[in-house]
């Protein structure tokens, strides 16, 4: 496999502990954001394609936000099978799995696809209209197939008397390590890609007797396969489509502070025009802000609040319905085009928050997701992975709360949530959250084994709400 680029080397790897300061952060280049892009994808399908002899049997990719990590699984894909392999592919959800069909059956059609599927489940319609794409519940009856996707739940349960030469697993860092361990029997080699800085893998059990060992079922799978493996040198995309350039040195800064990336466009690339005029209020006031500087932070009165906050709710309702009302159009390097319902997200921290700002947006008369035509996409940071929209509304994890405790800390709930956008990022919150955060410092225990995350979530926070602080509006 490739060695590291010059980024790459002396960088941590996900999940180890670096103490601050121990290493300068780094410009991802002078080249040119396509250039840099098309350098590192040719590494990572070289090391991925052609081996080298004695070449770890993993490859894994660090992609940021947007930074064209599906378009990357389509290119192996692509590639690996005009080699010759035969290939399967393993994604977290059902939802990852269909979407990266759709995406492979549109942008090769020349590949044969199988969609396996559980026994007592389907895959949705925008799956099964490709021509090229065959759904079964067995995966003998996809083994012609040039490619086998489905989620490693599934995988679990397959007995292959030939292992497939080649795997890719997509979202690898949402993916436990035991769940790695029961599918890895079935390929030789594998490409994991995923975004270190996303939500980590989600688990309903209790995990402590296990919290320092090297064999952590609840585990990134990628973090225990590089403590495994430390010959396998990650790769990274270094530039970020999505993040247009008011949201990138943000994101990359608070985020991912050893692994820097940019916007592949420049400041004046992508622009929000009104149509019409404000009208002196604050929400007005709050939109102008996100249109001209890609953020804006409207701030309510602080105030400790139950979980569902009725004015906070009731402001972020209101955010969206006032968005839609004033017929913003969104100019980028792929042109313009209106800003409906469709290209709006609202994100929140808990289910019960998302249900309460779909209820207001209702009555509001705004669609959600569910409704006929375009509708706003109202959820949780966990259900947001992965997605994109033009403009996003966020209930900060903070807001009104009386503690700060380590769900909402954990810096991937943020990073989601404020990393969505291509336009800009309106966050709703409370005054007061900036103290909240001195006045809680984290107690919990310091278990050996364990590596410290750094940047933890009163850093990312903090820097978070510094830059908001130059784009805030009060609400009063």
């Amino acid at each position: 496999m490739a060695g590291p680029t010059p980024d790459q080397a002396g960088t941590p790897a996900p999940g180890q502990a670096v103490p601050p300061g121990a290493l300068p952060e780094r410009s991802p280049g002078a080249e040119s954001p396509g250039a840099a892009a098309d350098a590192a994808v040719a590494r990572i399908l070289a090391a991925t394609v052609h081996p080298a002899v004695g070449a770890p049997r993993g490859v894994v990719v660090d992609s940021p936000p947007g930074a064209g990590k599906s378009t990357l699984v389509v290119r192996a894909a692509r590639e690996l099978v005009a080699a010759g392999e035969r290939l399967m592919i393993v994604a977290q959800t059902n939802g990852q799995v269909d979407d990266l069909v759709g995406r492979l059956a549109e942008k090769a059609p020349e590949l044969t696809i199988g969609r396996l599927h559980a026994a007592d489940s389907a895959p949705g319609p925008e799956v099964l209209r490709h021509a090229n794409v065959t759904p079964s519940d067995k995966v003998a009856d996809l083994a012609g197939q040039d490619v086998v996707i489905s989620t490693s739940a599934k995988w679990q349960w397959v007995r292959a008397e030939a292992p497939w030469r080649h795997a890719i697993v997509d979202e690898a860092y949402q993916m436990r390590s035991d769940a790695l361990l029961a599918v890895a029997r079935l390929f030789e080699r594998a490409l994991f890609v995923g975004d270190p800085g996303q939500l980590d893998p989600f688990t309903v059990v209790g995990t402590e007797q296990w919290a320092g060992l090297s064999y952590d079922p609840s585990g990134s799978a990628v973090v225990t396969l590089l403590a495994h493996n430390p010959q396998i040198e990650p790769h990274r995309l270094p530039v970020s489509w999505r993040l247009p350039a008011s949201a990138a040195p943000l994101i990359s800064r608070a985020f991912y502070p050893y692994t820097p990336f940019r916007s592949g466009t420049g400041p004046d690339d992508r622009r929000l025009t009104a149509a019409v005029r404000p009208d002196g209020s604050a929400l007005d006031a709050v939109i102008d802000r996100a249109a001209e500087h890609g953020w804006a932070l409207l701030e309510l009165p602080a105030r400790h609040t139950v979980r569902t906050d009725p004015q906070a709710v009731a402001a972020v309702a209101a955010t969206v319905r006032r968005l839609l009302e004033r017929g913003l159009t969104a100019h980028s390097e792929q042109g313009r085009a209106p800003l409906t319902a469709d290209r709006v997200a609202v994100g929140t921290a808990h289910r019960d928050q998302a249900a309460a700002v779909r209820a207001a947006l209702l009555r509001a008369g705004v669609p959600v997701d569910g409704a006929a035509g375009p509708a706003v996409t109202v959820d949780t940071a966990n259900r947001l992975q992965g997605r994109e929209y033009d403009v996003t509304v966020v209930l900060h994890p903070l807001s009104g709360r009386p503690d700060a405790t380590a769900f909402h800390l954990e810096t991937g709930r943020l990073c989601v949530l404020a990393s969505r956008h291509r336009h800009a990022c309106i966050v709703v919150a409370r005054a007061g959250i900036a103290e909240l955060l001195d006045e809680h410092p984290s107690t919990a225990p310091v278990q050996l084994g364990v590596p410290v995350a750094f940047p933890d979530g009163w850093e990312a926070n903090h820097q978070v709400l510094q830059h908001l602080g130059g784009h805030r509006v009060r609400l009063r």
